[in-house]
């Protein structure tokens, strides 16, 4: 992102979405789309950028990889409900502003001995719409083993929240493969989690990302990022590892500098009530999976997104589903000529073919009801979006996919 810091957050993130789902993606765009809709809570693009006191939502929704974009959103998936929540963030008087220059300088004087260069930066200074955005820096840095890429960002999270502690969870195997992860707590109770991965989650180039994200119990949300590369994408490796190892990677998000900075941001609206909070879509999953299937991996919280890697003894097969509400303005990008409208006025599609990989088989059952309550429901003939197939054919039928997401128990706790 080093090249695109100057955006705004909101168009930082449509900018990496679309990238992801044209085809230089690094997560499958089907996954993407049906994580879309949770809002936020499985964040790829926005860790490191979030829009103070914005309305401004993009809802992704796909079946079989046709995507659709819904600029705006509703009421209950993007801007916050109660009167409270949906007020402008109030302004912090805690710490003075701090400059784009301040930023990288202070980058600069964190980090050890080495040449710098395509420095860049923001601060924490109001845009031309006097809003604030995400303070960074970012540069490539040389210690004399390779040019790397590093970024800091600063923001500020509600103490406890979801986001809060999502921001410090090591990812799901299932989509984001990596070959470490570790969540400590510091002496003054931050939590930060350490990740070492892979830019590309197929690792079609060796190109690594390791990363620090530290949230302070005052929430003050420091994101570290480095690469073996002078960037992110479309730069050669030029080490082996990233610069920093996990510990100083560990110290660098936890210094005091970056807190002042954090201290001089807005304080974040209320957590408002997710749409999927009254959705029980892993708990429904599993309940509704067909006889004789052995669940080898699922999905660790309830929601309105939920997938289970089961086994039927010829292979692993990924199952993922997504419960979504008020989606009658998509119906038509959704459902299109070769759809069924069922006599209560519910629509299905169905969709087999190859998986967003090129290598798999992925067969999906999207279905509509008439008041808008949305269930799609996929499978894959391999255990995640990241392996060759392990198998001919996903291991439910189109049969009893359908059967699954016309259940009237997704509804249930709703």
């Amino acid at each position: 992102m080093l090249a695109d810091q100057d955006k705004d957050p909101f168009e930082e993130r449509l900018a990496a979405a679309l990238h992801e789902t044209g085809g230089g993606f690094d997560t499958d765009r089907t996954a993407l789309a049906a994580r879309g809709a949770v809002r936020g809570r499985r964040k790829r693009f926005v860790r490191r950028a979030a829009v103070a006191g914005g309305t401004a939502s993009v809802v992704l929704a796909c079946v079989g990889g046709a995507l659709v974009l819904r600029p705006g959103g509703t009421a209950t998936e993007a801007v916050p409900s109660s009167p409270t929540a949906s007020a402008e963030p109030k302004p912090s008087a805690t710490a003075p502003p701090a400059t784009a220059k301040q930023m990288i300088g202070t980058l600069k004087k964190l980090l050890p001995k080495g040449d710098f260069s395509e420095e860049r930066g923001r601060g924490t200074e109001p845009t031309d719409d006097l809003k604030v955005a995400a303070p960074y820096a970012g540069l490539v840095f040389d210690d004399g083993h390779g040019a790397a890429a590093v970024e800091v960002s600063v923001g500020r999270v509600q103490p406890g929240s979801t986001e809060a502690r999502q921001a410090t969870q090591c990812p799901d195997r299932v989509y984001t493969p990596y070959d470490a992860c570790r969540t400590s707590r510091l002496a003054d109770s931050s939590v930060v989690t350490v990740l070492q991965r892979y830019e590309y989650p197929d690792r079609r180039v060796d190109t690594k990302l390791w990363t620090a994200e530290l949230v302070t119990p005052t929430g003050q949300h420091i994101s570290v990022s480095e690469w073996n590369a002078a960037a992110e994408k479309d730069k050669p490796v030029t080490r082996t590892d990233p610069p920093l190892d996990p510990a100083q990677l560990t110290r660098l998000a936890a210094a005091k500098e970056w807190r002042t900075v954090a201290d001089a941001l807005p304080e974040p609206l209320p957590e408002p009530e997710l749409p999927g909070s009254a959705l029980h879509a892993r708990t429904d999953l599993l309940a509704l999976l067909p006889k004789g299937l052995k669940v080898t991996d699922k999905s660790s919280d309830d929601g309105d997104f939920a997938y289970a890697v089961v086994d039927d003894g010829k292979g692993r097969s990924l199952v993922q589903v997504n419960v979504q509400t008020d989606m009658l303005d998509a119906a038509g990008d959704l459902f299109g000529s070769g759809s069924e409208t069922l006599p209560d006025g519910t629509r299905v599609a169905v969709k087999q073919g190859p998986g967003d990989r090129g290598h798999q088989v992925m067969w999906t059952v999207d279905t509509l009801r008439a008041d808008g309550r949305r269930v799609v429901i996929s499978a894959f003939n391999a255990g995640t979006q990241n392996e060759p197939a392990t198998r001919e054919a996903p291991a439910l039928t189109i049969a009893q996919m359908r059967t699954m997401a016309l259940d009237a128990r997704w509804w249930s706790g709703s």
